[in-house]
């Protein structure tokens, strides 16, 4: 350095602040005329945006630049969150991050362009003293043009997720959508697929040492963000980490939804189940937008059918639950259903074989091997059902009585006590009797 009492960078002799402002007005237009030709995203943003604040944080940014160079202090936190506030409006403008950090680069390099040629060789000292500054100096520009963006992205996240909830209360109520749709920039689809989600735990939730609620709100996260990359903005939803509620525009020409488009409604679920890493049941109704709340109150009706048959994770329609769903209606039916089979649900043991039974296509043997049994011991098993119960399983008319049974039983099992204690079996003969 020139002076060893003067920590400000010099080159020729010259305080580098002082270059910055006696050139400051050239700089400045310099810059701002060079952005758009540097940077095809300013080129898209109007003169007197140009000329106007762009060219004022340019002007700003450089003035800063000097003062840090003058004192070898860190810019105050006002410069700071004029940065900061730039960076939001930009982002509310739609200019990408990545363009406005390359924007204070352009300005960095130009204040380079001008500040360099007067080195000469004694100032090599204040050459590395520079490069320090502007290495500083642009990583805190950086940060703040980065909290800027997260800034104003959050709050626009946060005004679009109130509108579109506002939405979906407004459908679920059954009340005028458009005024909600309109503030949430969404067109309302003729159609809406409704879905209503089980959401099962994923196994960080079952593990030890793991915080199950951090796991869970992670899993919600994954599962939104999913729904979100592959049904876009305009799905509405609300999601714990147990169940959910998710409206999917169906905007094809036909209303009403096609094989494909239930196909691809499983495939939907899938993938969002296996990005949240738990299995997902979902019941599932098309509506139009004013039909939402009676098709939310069947998706989540059949949600439930599903889980209490037992069914695996996936999609499932009226036309896939039908007898269940009928049969798990409340009622004189249903009643005498449950009262029919009470003593058999009574005993774990028969009441499981007969649903194997039942499950596998009345294959004795299949059900044998499923529950680790002799078939002997499934025929003894299905003979007891016929003493409990006074039906012969051997029929087929009768069987159709016992599968209601199950399914009335499986949608209201407070109406028997279960639990009890599973009776010998018989011994296993030999001599198997003819399959």
């Amino acid at each position: 350095m020139t002076s060893t009492s003067d920590a400000t960078p010099r080159f020729g002799g010259t305080a580098l602040h002082r270059r910055l402002i006696t050139n400051l007005a050239g700089l400045t237009t310099h810059v701002t005329r060079h952005l758009p030709d540097a940077l095809p995203d300013y080129a898209k943003l109007p003169a007197e945006q140009l000329d106007g604040d762009v060219r004022r944080v340019v002007e700003s940014t450089i003035r800063m630049l000097a003062e840090i160079l003058r004192t070898g202090e860190p810019p105050s936190p006002e410069h700071m969150a004029e940065v900061r506030a730039s960076a939001a409006k930009r982002a509310e403008e739609g200019v990408p991050i990545d363009a406005v950090i390359a924007a204070y680069h352009v300005g960095a390099r130009a204040c380079l362009d001008v500040l360099s040629p007067a080195a000469e060789t004694t100032d090599l000292r204040d050459v590395f003293a520079l490069q320090r500054v502007m290495l500083d100096h642009l990583g805190r520009i950086t940060a703040a043009v980065a909290a800027g963006y997260l800034d104003e992205h959050a709050a626009e996240q946060g005004e679009h997720s109130a509108a579109r909830d506002s939405l979906l209360s407004a459908l679920l109520a059954g009340t005028d959508p458009e005024p909600h749709a309109a503030r949430a920039g969404i067109t309302l689809p003729a159609t809406y697929l409704v879905l209503a989600l089980a959401v099962g735990p994923h196994p960080d939730e079952r593990c030890q040492g793991v915080d199950a609620s951090i796991a869970a709100r992670r899993k919600v996260r994954r599962l939104r963000a999913e729904l979100d990359r592959r049904v876009g903005r305009d799905a509405l939803l609300r999601l714990t980490s147990e169940k959910g509620l998710v409206l999917v525009p169906h905007r094809a020409a036909h209303h009403a939804p096609q094989p494909d488009d239930w196909q691809r409604l499983n495939e939907l679920v899938a993938g969002v189940s296996g990005a949240a890493g738990a299995e997902i049941v979902a019941g599932a109704q098309p509506c139009a937008p004013a039909g939402v709340p009676a098709a939310a109150e069947l998706a989540g009706e059949l949600r439930e059918v599903a889980l209490t048959c037992g069914r695996p994770g996936g999609v499932y329609r009226v036309a896939d639950l039908a007898l269940e769903y009928q049969l798990g209606r409340p009622g004189p039916a249903r009643d005498h259903l449950t009262d029919l089979l009470a003593p058999v649900a009574e005993r774990p043991d028969l009441l499981k074989t007969l649903r194997v039974f039942l499950a596998t296509d009345l294959n004795r043997r299949r059900t044998a091997t499923l529950l680790g049994v002799h078939p002997n011991t499934v025929d003894y098993r299905l003979g007891r059902i016929s003493s409990l119960t006074g039906i012969d399983t051997t029929s087929s008319a009768a069987l159709l009585t016992l599968c209601a049974g199950v399914i009335a039983l499986a949608a209201a099992p407070d109406r028997v006590q279960g639990g009890g204690t599973p009776e010998a079996d018989a011994p296993a003969s030999t001599t198997e009797p003819g399959a």
